[in-house]
């Protein structure tokens, strides 16, 4: 066979791999998959975290004083591509505390950490795919806005890793990851917050 051909073949294998491409993901977003997010640098280790990980970033054990912030209940449901919930998975939050500091030795900045906020923690989503945490508010790191990040396990393999944003913050449109969404991947990751006897929560469904 000629160069040429050869050329001509390799030329057509690989706009069939960007068509392919391309098409995964007009699906994907048309699915309405939760919008994937970097990690980011402040990922706490398993030695980074506090001994008493669990749901409630708001109260570490041992401690009588509970964080500082606004406290909020932070939950929704994890369902796959059908809309099926993905009972029996793990989803991890972390965040900065009320002083925009982050439970990680990379955060080196001369901020006092908040010793009270847990600042990792973890839930297993029950039958119908819902999770739950009580955690605060996340507080404003330097060049982000407001932010929490979130990743979500189906036992040993990582599905999805996002972040969480508070809607209508006026940082949002000075922040460069959360510009690089859609409107409507924007919206999916969006707190609202809403008074629910006395309480703050907000609701995120993730499609994953």
């Amino acid at each position: 066979m000629s160069a040429s051909k050869h050329t001509r073949r390799g030329i057509l294998a690989g706009l069939v791999t960007f068509a392919s491409g391309a098409f995964f993901w007009r699906r994907a977003e048309a699915a309405g998959f939760t919008p994937q997010a970097t990690e980011g640098p402040f990922y706490p280790t398993p030695t980074m975290r506090m001994p008493d990980v669990d749901n409630d970033l708001v109260k570490v054990m041992g401690l009588v004083k509970e964080a500082g912030g606004e406290v909020i209940t932070l939950k929704g449901t994890i369902t796959d591509a059908d809309g099926m919930p993905r009972a029996g998975h793990r989803i991890e939050i972390w965040q900065c505390d009320l002083n925009g500091k982050y439970l990680h030795p990379g955060d080196d900045r001369n901020v006092t950490y908040d010793q009270g906020f847990q600042g990792f923690g973890h839930d297993i989503t029950g039958e119908d795919g819902s999770y739950s945490f009580r955690t605060i508010k996340p507080g404003k790191y330097p060049g982000r806005t407001p932010h929490i990040h979130v990743k979500v396990f189906d036992g040993e393999t990582e599905l999805l890793t996002t972040q969480y944003y508070v809607a209508g913050d006026p940082d949002n449109k000075r922040d460069s990851l959360f510009r690089r969404m859609s409107d409507e991947q924007a919206e999916s990751v969006s707190m609202v917050y809403v008074d629910v006897n006395g309480e703050v929560e907000a609701t995120i469904n993730v499609q994953v």
